[in-house]
């Protein structure tokens, strides 16, 4: 069967491997028919060398497919379902999984295509555990975009940051997956969003997603724009993942008390806090990475109803070092999918 594997840096050949095996008990094997581009991808062709793992690596971190085996001891899911996939390799039995915080896993075994085999192949097998069914209407290329894209904007906005109607939001780089994801969720809880862009082609891309306000962070200082669009009172909560370029001035932009979410370092992983805003202002900094597996059902039951994902490309399998590409050069507004 065919499978995309990293073969060294910037180095990705599409070849034949060997048939994937009968899905062992608990496991259902998969069609993949999509799967989106993250810049976790990009960060794993690249070469990041914390990324512990042995080349030759099959990539893709998010996909669906359609179940087309199963396991022995499988319940809850059939042959013929639709499923978006979770990626992370949890162990199901410690503390955090059993709450159903996998994110949270004591003993997690990698993240598939960043440090364990991926799903950018024509089959797969994975935990039953692992998969969500797909609502009828959502199509592979919206189901593609769950776990990494909606899920994680979702556990951002919803578990940790508690966005509410009423509140007045940042989003930085409104163009991205995450970023476009952000704008759509927080207007439909009914919060005021604020976003960042860097050209205005994305500026007006924007404010068709339903962005109250929009900036573009190289003509203007989006902290300051963000104080006085909120009558210097600042923004109640940020939605940060670019990382150091931007993190000094979303604490400048929150209001007191205000929480910054953050899911990414794109721009470096280093950054200055000052200390006495932080305390005196009674600021929240709180992490996030990637999601539970519930925020990918209500991730698909928002698609269900018609909160999609903003898809820039779709493209072929052979033609993904191109997406790759893209995707560093920031040329794009939304995901950019690959369907097989």
């Amino acid at each position: 069967m065919r499978a995309l594997r990293l073969t060294g840096e910037r180095q990705l050949k599409l070849e034949d491997i060997d048939e994937t095996p009968p899905p062992g008990s608990g496991e259902v094997q998969i069609a993949v028919k999509a799967m989106a581009l993250n810049h976790i991808d990009v960060w794993g062709w690249r070469g990041m060398a914390f990324a512990k793992r042995e080349l030759p690596i099959v990539v893709g971190v998010e996909a669906a497919g359609e179940i087309v085996a199963l396991g022995d001891g499988v319940s809850g899911v059939g042959v013929g379902d639709a499923v978006a996939m979770y990626g992370a390799k949890t162990c199901g039995t410690c503390h955090h999984c059993r709450a159903g915080r996998d994110n949270l896993c004591e003993n997690v075994a990698g993240i598939m295509g960043f440090h364990v085999d991926g799903f950018c192949r024509d089959l797969v097998n994975i935990s039953a555990r692992h998969v969500v069914k797909v609502p009828d209407g959502v199509n592979w290329v919206n189901a593609a975009c769950t776990s990494v894209t909606f899920g994680t904007t979702e556990h951002m906005l919803f578990d940790n940051a508690k966005l509410e109607s009423g509140e007045t939001i940042l989003v930085h780089a409104g163009g991205s997956g995450v970023g476009s994801s952000a704008i759509l969720m927080a207007k439909d809880v009914g919060a005021t969003v604020i976003a960042t862009v860097g050209d205005d082609e994305k500026a007006e891309k924007a404010k068709n997603l339903g962005a109250d306000h929009v900036i573009n962070y190289r003509e203007e200082r989006f902290e300051s724009r963000a104080r006085r669009l909120t009558g210097k009172a600042g923004v109640d909560v940020v939605f940060e993942h670019v990382g150091a370029d931007t993190f000094a001035g979303s604490m400048f932009a929150m209001k007191k008390g205000g929480r910054l979410v953050t899911c990414g370092s794109t721009t470096g992983v280093s950054a200055q806090i000052n200390l006495y805003q932080l305390f005196q202002q009674q600021l929240r900094l709180i992490g996030s990475f990637g999601c539970r597996i519930d925020n990918m059902r209500t991730s698909l039951e928002k698609m269900a109803r018609g909160i999609l994902p903003v898809i820039d490309t779709q493209i072929e399998l052979e033609n993904f070092t191109e997406g790759l590409e893209r995707l560093e050069s920031r040329r794009v507004f939304g995901k950019i999918v690959v369907t097989f």
